[in-house]
């Protein structure tokens, strides 16, 4: 995080006359992201800049082809300018987080929600490419999800960031990937997601690299790990050809078998090593409509019993009633008294509700 005496901003600026800076939001390796107020339109918006200010034509062609997307799954953009000697991107707000702070929560993903994310991702990549727009850096950081208990809207953001990371990484590989790994924070960023024609041909990004980014996420959304790994180790692995290995704990459960079976056949389709043997977008997204998901609100809570080993009960934050659960619904290892929890919830009729599946949130390490 950049200290706020290195931010270009600070609360209280005014950009181009017409946006106020509220607070600073969060950075990555190619762009600061301040809350500002649009005083002309009476709206928040996210105002964005690229750090490297070499990029500003590159930056100026990727905005305008970012505006020609207008979809639900995909942030809007709003405005395109220069002010004193640096390029502004302004994208609407979205209340949430990026997809990256979600995975952290948890050690993996349950299949209901790891369905629900990737059919709304393949949603929005499918109408980029319809209209033209790869999207070249496609990662967990990229996208913007609602806040818990239940991440409903789903947006993939940066396109107008993405196509200064891919002349990045282009001139990062053609110098010496080995070196630049350690010095380029977008570099490290985007190895785990990268589609191997992308290693060996740098510049070569078609559609079809784009399908491959959503199939790496959807496996660390499932394992909790990427892949084929970080750093430089993950270049030898992702160019090799050989898929990776089917998660352990697939096996762990009858109750969600089928689901992740689904889910894994789709991993299995965009992560093939010849672009022409992945699913385009929109064929991405024909599968993940076919998929059987539940997509009821969640809820959040601690579990407050755990009985014969076989089922319990769920203090829910809101302070309704009790709510039971039965240990093959819960997505982890054993369950025990005092475990925070995400779960879905159902009427039993008069019994107490009923939840699945119940996903346990992260133990700290402290």
């Amino acid at each position: 995080m950049t200290p706020a005496s290195q931010r270009i901003h600070q609360s209280g600026d005014v950009v181009d006359d017409r946006y106020q800076v509220d607070s600073f939001i969060d950075e990555g390796g190619m762009q600061q992201v301040y809350r500002c107020r649009d005083s002309t339109l009476d709206r928040d918006v996210a105002l964005k800049f690229p750090k490297n200010k070499s990029a500003s034509a590159r930056f100026r062609r990727s905005c305008i082809l970012s505006a020609q997307i207008n979809h639900p799954n995909v942030a809007k953009t709003l405005d395109y300018f220069e002010f004193q000697g640096r390029e502004y991107l302004i994208e609407e707000l979205i209340a949430g987080e990026n997809m990256h702070a979600l995975l952290e929560r948890y050690d993996r993903l349950d299949p209901f929600l790891v369905a629900h994310l990737a059919h709304h991702l393949a949603k929005g990549l499918a109408a980029s490419h319809r209209a033209g727009v790869l999207h070249r850096d496609l990662k967990p950081s990229n996208a913007i999800v609602a806040l818990e208990p239940w991440p409903e809207i789903v947006k993939i953001t940066d396109f107008g960031i993405a196509k200064m990371a891919d002349e990045e990484l282009t001139a990062a590989i053609e110098f010496g990937i080995e070196k630049s790994i350690t010095t380029s924070a977008t570099l490290v960023g985007a190895l785990p997601y990268m589609s191997p024609e992308l290693i060996n041909s740098p510049g070569t990004a078609e559609l079809k690299s784009d399908v491959w980014s959503i199939g790496a996420v959807m496996y660390e959304m499932l394992s909790g790990t990427k892949p084929f790994g970080i750093g430089l180790a993950a270049v030898g692995k992702i160019v090799s050809g050989n898929s990776p290995p089917k998660p352990a704990c697939f096996g762990a459960s009858q109750q969600f078998g089928a689901h992740l079976d689904e889910l894994w056949s789709i991993v299995e389709a965009c992560l093939q090593f010849d672009p022409s043997g992945r699913p385009s977008a929109d064929e991405l997204v024909r599968r993940c409509d076919d998929l059987c998901y539940s997509s009821c609100v969640r809820r959040i809570g601690t579990i407050s019993s755990f009985q014969f080993s076989a089922y319990g009960f769920i203090a829910p934050d809101d302070g309704l009633s009790n709510v039971f659960f039965h240990k093959d619904s819960y997505y982890g290892a054993s369950p025990r008294v005092g475990q925070r929890v995400s779960f879905a919830c159902f009427s039993s009729g008069t019994a107490a509700p009923r939840a699945i599946p119940v996903l346990p949130f992260r133990e700290s390490k402290t």
